[in-house]
């Protein structure tokens, strides 16, 4: 791997794991003293941030980690909800034994978490949760996608595991889609999926404060 490729994956880490929270400003300068590098492989990784959305660059004022306002956080969870419900749709129909397993293996870890009230640890193995279900679609376009759209939702889906009874909740539908999934029912899957991931209600709410506390936290830092 190039420097700037690995340059670019230790930023997208940085933020996804909340190092770099929404709003965050992102110093160019003190990036290449933290990676002991000019400021060109920074501009680049910092350009290919933007391409993906994780990053906004601000005229005048400079890199941003992506804040979306609540309607446009809303839009794309409603998207998400959509691509989700069909992967889990499509792997109800097609998922191997060996991705069932693997699937059940990492709703047993996300268990582990909840039981723990970890939220880190859950965060991180309710990525792999997910990613087992996009795997057992077997479409690698709609993989791509599902894909790329949580990762431009994944700061927001973990701040949103802060909320009190949310890991035990998550945990909960998650079961509901793994049951339907293991079932072979399409239709049940899609809609416990959807209903896991679609913003609305007391969980928008939720999201709304603490985003209005991530915001705070950023200002008070600068």
């Amino acid at each position: 791997m190039s420097n700037t490729g690995r340059i670019r994956q230790a930023l997208e880490n940085a933020i996804l794991n909340g190092g770099y929270p929404p709003g965050a400003r992102l110093d160019p300068d003190e990036l290449a003293r933290q990676f002991n590098c000019s400021r060109t492989p920074i501009r680049d990784v910092l350009q290919q941030l933007e391409a993906s959305g994780l990053v906004r660059v601000q005229p005048k004022r400079g890199t941003f980690v992506t804040q979306w306002t609540f309607e446009q956080l809303t839009e794309r969870f409603e998207v998400m909800a959509e691509i989700e419900a069909t992967c889990a749709r499509l792997a109800a129909r097609r998922i191997s034994e060996t991705e069932l397993a693997d699937l059940t293996k990492a709703q047993e870890a996300c268990a582990e978490a909840a039981a723990a009230e970890d939220p880190e640890a859950y965060y991180a193995v309710n990525t792999d949760f997910h990613r087992c279900i996009y795997r057992a679609t077997h479409n690698s376009f709609l993989i791509e996608e599902a894909s790329r759209l949580h990762t431009m939702l994944q700061p927001y889906r973990r701040m949103q595991l802060r909320s009190r009874r949310r890991l035990a909740n998550s945990l909960s539908e998650h079961q509901a889609i793994l049951d339907a999934i293991r079932a072979g029912n399409d239709i049940a899957a899609g809609a416990a999926t959807h209903a896991h991931i679609i913003v609305q209600g007391d969980r928008f709410h939720d999201l709304a404060a603490a985003m209005a506390t991530q915001a705070q936290q950023n200002r008070t830092k600068t």
